[in-house]
């Protein structure tokens, strides 16, 4: 009890409140020590994080680099296959020559040395071959209407065609194209797809197997059947005044050559065939005609 009577540990005294605050306890030492541990912690933070910066920079470029070396460093190349073994007995082949290949296979010989081993085959008595090397390529590149066809023209002799054109005496000065390359050779070989035929002729022309006359058949009765056919009628009357212009379609000399070694499994039996006509100069030109040309 102090001199005036009252407590000292009175709890109503405002000076000991103000002392005994919680919120006044950072004015001290302890709040001091707090301060200083913060500062450390902090500290201790910004080392690791700039320690671990440092680290990465280093090793990141020299991972890169190490990725670079090893995407520039070529793949291993297979070892190439040995070269093919001539077969034996290759009537392609001749007896001595181990550099010779099978005609048609991917050859490292220049043109000088294939020419000069043509020329050795050629000399060679025992070599024997059944047709043209040109053959088996033909053969490749011919479809199954396209054999029928030949085979026709191989038995029954060249086939009429027509042109259908404008005609009239304004035809006489400058005649139209309406309907070019009209025959019934689909029909008659038995093709499976008709409107495929004139595909199919410039096909076999290409490969040099048929060849299209301005000249008619000495026979007319096939013109007479063919311009009797609907497509034939329809295209007579789609103008005012048509003119019926007659050729024909023969095989060639290496057509037929090709057609007697290959499609003639059952040919007549004395060997003969129709005779078909020798191209001009001036039938060489591909059919069926174009626009430009002119009756």
């Amino acid at each position: 009890m102090s001199a005036n009577g009252t407590q000292s540990g009175d709890p109503g005294d405002p000076g000991d409140q103000h002392r005994h605050s919680p919120d006044r306890r950072d004015d001290g030492p302890e709040g001091i020590d707090a301060i200083e541990g913060l500062a450390r912690l902090a500290l201790s933070a910004w080392w690791r994080t700039s320690g671990w910066a440092v680290r990465t920079s280093l090793t990141l470029p020299r991972q890169a680099l190490e990725r670079a070396a090893t995407a520039v460093q070529p793949a291993p190349e297979d070892p190439k296959p040995p070269p093919p073994t001539p077969a034996a007995g290759d009537s392609q082949q001749p007896a001595g020559d181990p550099t010779a290949t099978r005609y048609g296979a991917v050859s490292t010989r220049t043109l000088r040395e294939e020419g000069e081993l043509l020329l050795r085959r050629s000399r060679d008595v025992r070599y024997e071959v059944e047709g043209h090397p040109a053959y088996d390529r033909i053969l490749s590149e011919l479809a199954p209407d396209e054999a029928r066809v030949l085979r026709l023209l191989l038995l029954h002799g060249p086939q009429p065609s027509v042109d259908i054109r404008t005609g009239g005496p304004i035809g006489l000065v400058r005649s139209r194209l309406v309907a070019p390359g009209l025959s019934m050779i689909g029909a008659r070989a038995g093709c499976r797809y008709v409107d495929r035929v004139p595909s199919y002729l410039n096909n076999l022309f290409r490969l040099g197997l048929v060849w299209f006359s301005r000249e008619t058949l000495r026979d007319p009765l096939p013109y007479q059947v063919l311009e009797a056919q609907p497509e034939v009628l329809e295209a007579i009357h789609s103008v005012r005044q048509a003119k019926v212009v007659r050729r024909s379609i023969h095989l060639t000399p290496f057509g037929e050559d090709f057609c007697r070694v290959c499609l003639t499994s059952d040919g007549p039996p004395d060997g003969e065939f129709p005779a078909h006509s020798v191209p001009r100069r001036v039938d060489r030109a591909p059919q069926p005609p174009t626009e430009s040309v002119d009756g």
